[in-house]
């Protein structure tokens, strides 16, 4: 625009029929030209991926709520949103970007479990847990001791059976089940032990378990060859925080969580073969370290 201004201001020059009043004509409309291009107008309303009182799947803290949006904003040239989590008191709304968000539609259901408070509730109520009857006090105190102890308790290594005899198992169950085992699940299999060896010394363990971790793990020895069920378990409650990260096309994690709620029925299945039944202190498993030693 500036350069055809240019063009005609010279061609007015050289045939005399310029004027004084055509300069602040000219010099106005490139001021506002300036001001538009530093200030853009904010988009419509129509354009926001999300309207105020619209049911959404909103992510907290690695898992998906059933939310609702309550107020909507553009600032800083992105829309932000308010949400309100059904169920949840009015203390914990906020203010999220649309990265955290997704279409209340069932294809977003079934790709994550969604976490609801009524949920939540129903569970404890089937447990025989009634709240109601009991001081708060004591049920805090009694959360906190198991938890306490939870964290101080080690499981023997190596375990037996190990990640690698797990997986393996759970192929020849499929091999048999199907006659053959299929490539999606080999691939499967093989991502979910690399996933397993790279993320057990980073988010797998307690703080308890990382010396005997270290103790533990030899140079040419991977994770999946020592550990067992019970960390393979913690895994797979890591798992929507990190495919959430990964980029894979929606056919193919569809498919990803139809095998991995497969193998979770399998590990079910087999819990007493599985899973330890109970946890040893850390002195226990120091003193049996210590007489296999002697050995």
């Amino acid at each position: 625009m500036g350069s055809l201004n240019a063009e005609l201001n010279e061609n007015d020059d050289h045939s005399g029929s310029a004027t004084e009043s055509d300069e602040p004509t000219n010099t106005k409309t490139e001021t506002d030209e300036d001001k538009e291009k530093e200030c853009p107008c904010p988009p419509t309303p129509a354009s926001c991926p999300y309207q105020v009182n619209e049911k959404v799947l909103a992510f907290f803290q690695s898992h998906v709520y059933e939310a609702k949006v309550i107020q909507v904003q553009y600032r800083l040239k992105e829309w932000t949103f308010r949400v309100h989590y059904l169920g949840w008191n009015k203390s914990w709304d906020e203010w999220v970007g649309v990265h955290r968000l997704m279409k209340d539609t069932e294809a977003n259901r079934h790709r994550q479990p969604v976490f609801t408070k009524k949920r939540d509730e129903d569970k404890n109520l089937k447990s025989g847990h009634a709240l109601q009857m009991k001081p708060r006090s004591s049920n805090v105190g009694r959360g906190r001791k198991r938890k306490n102890d939870s964290l101080n308790k080690l499981v023997k290594l190596p375990r037996t059976p190990n990640v690698d005899d797990i997986l393996e198992k759970y192929c020849d169950y499929r091999s048999k089940k199907d006659g053959l085992v299929a490539d999606s699940t080999g691939e499967i299999v093989k991502g979910l032990r690399c996933y397993f060896d790279k993320a057990l010394p980073i988010m797998l363990l307690y703080k308890s378990e990382r010396e005997q971790y270290e103790d533990s793990m030899a140079a040419d020895v991977s994770p999946s060859s020592v550990y067992g069920a019970e960390h393979l378990l913690r895994l797979f409650v890591k798992l929507p925080e990190l495919l959430v990260h990964a980029k894979i096309e929606e056919e193919t994690l569809t498919l990803l969580q139809h095998k991995l709620v497969d193998l979770l029925k399998f590990l079910q299945k087999h819990q007493s073969t599985f899973f330890l039944s109970r946890y040893h202190s850390a002195e226990d498993v120091e003193t049996s370290a210590n007489k296999q030693e002697d050995d």
